[in-house]
């Protein structure tokens, strides 16, 4: 059976070789007084809130399951957005919002609608493995470009006009970042969306994260800055449906008809009984609760990083977003006598029961000497994540 190319070009997803290893080693450690903690998953540990569960329990009882219009179903563009407008005193028309089946689905309309063959995305390395992989099935080329901690692990405008050729048709940005937690600060947003509208490309802004932001310094969205940008967003983190596969975007008026072609052929629509809970997202009770959630993800961030740091295990920038921590574990790899993430995250994980996820997936740029550890697990796990390296690294 012949391969296509194009499946041949999309790299395995790492992560996920990690997971499983994990996963199986956790089925033989289970009924020791070491199970396995997983701080490899980039996944809440709550779930959707109770009016969420009902919301979607009613629609099944009221039959409510038919497919809805390919962009979604209207009272839930307007809800989202009345949310921007609340949360973030931006004005986005309901209008300009398509529903998706996830952000992943969000991603995959907005490469197909706008790349070229062999048009380049430039990427902040390091960056979510999986966005440049929508880029690579579009027939695009994702260019990923170092960047530092000093610049917050996020490209600045100087390094996307350097970097921009004759090829390049845009920059895909994520913020707050997988796998960093770090977001880019408006001002240079508002830079690096003028050299990209100088050139006559897209600006296209990953903000899955965008709700669990802690610093409202950098906690804002994209969207204030131009109706020309291209934010894409999810019911996944924020507001804990990760399973639900629910997801939007918000794109300029001109671009919905092509969307909504693209997905009435690709998709059809997203998830009804999905569209019709997530309207319970918005009421006051969900939006409380995802609120102290919010405070709950900030706490375990306060104590957890702080932890890292004191062991060697140094995270160069404090997230500021999301429920990450981007670790350099290179004097940690010396003390245990492994030579690169790769094989530290094996020894954790053997050693001390801990899965986390080496920074192999998120680009080349040092991150061999990287690892990612999600605080999206409890504190309690935390806490006993961090008495395992401490001990171990000691040893």
């Amino acid at each position: 059976m012949q391969i296509s190319s194009r499946a041949q070009r999309i790299e395995p997803f790492y992560v996920m070789e990690v997971a499983k290893a994990a996963s199986s080693l956790a089925r033989e450690v289970a009924h020791t007084d070491a199970p396995m903690i997983f701080l490899n998953i980039g996944e809440p540990d709550f779930t959707a809130p109770p009016l969420v569960q009902q919301a979607a329990e009613q629609a099944i009882r009221d039959g409510r399951s038919q497919y809805t219009q390919a962009t979604g179903l209207q009272s839930l563009r307007e809800r989202i957005s009345q949310w921007y407008a609340d949360r973030f005193q931006t004005q986005v028309s309901p209008e300009r919002i398509v529903v998706t089946a996830g952000a992943s689905a969000a991603l995959h309309l907005a490469c197909l609608a706008l790349i070229e063959s062999g048009d380049e995305i430039l990427m902040p390395d390091p960056s979510y493995p999986c966005n440049r992989h929508f880029v690579n099935a579009a027939e695009g080329k994702a260019v990923l470009i170092p960047t530092t901690a000093e610049e917050r692990f996020q490209l600045s405008a100087d390094k996307v006009k350097a970097a921009w050729g004759p090829r390049t048709r845009g920059v895909l940005l994520a913020s707050p970042s997988n796998p960093t937690g770090t977001s880019i600060h408006p001002d240079m947003l508002c830079d690096i969306h003028q050299v990209v509208q100088t050139h006559g490309g897209i600006t296209l802004v990953d903000e899955i994260y965008l709700g669990l932001s802690f610093d409202a310094e950098y906690g804002q969205t994209a969207l204030a800055l131009d109706d020309n940008i291209i934010s894409i967003n999810s019911f996944s983190k924020y507001f804990n449906m990760t399973g639900w596969r629910l997801g939007w975007m918000v794109v300029p008026e001109k671009l919905v008809p092509v969307i909504e072609r693209l997905a009435q052929n690709l998709f059809i629509c997203p998830s009804t009984i999905a569209q019709h809970a997530a309207i319970a997202c918005f009421e006051p009770e969900s939006l409380a609760l995802y609120e102290q959630r919010r405070s709950e993800f900030k706490a375990r961030r306060d104590y957890f990083l702080p932890q890292l740091n004191a062991m060697g295990l140094t995270v160069p920038v404090m997230p500021d977003g999301a429920f990450y921590a981007w670790a350099d574990c290179s004097a940690a790899c010396a003390k245990l006598g492994v030579k690169d993430s790769w094989d530290f995250a094996y020894a954790v994980m053997n050693r001390a029961h801990v899965a986390i996820t080496p920074g192999r997936d998120f680009g080349s740029a040092e991150t061999h000497n990287f690892v990612r550890f999600s605080t999206a697990s409890s504190m309690e796990h935390l806490q006993e994540a961090v008495a395992r390296l401490r001990a171990l690294l000691a040893n």
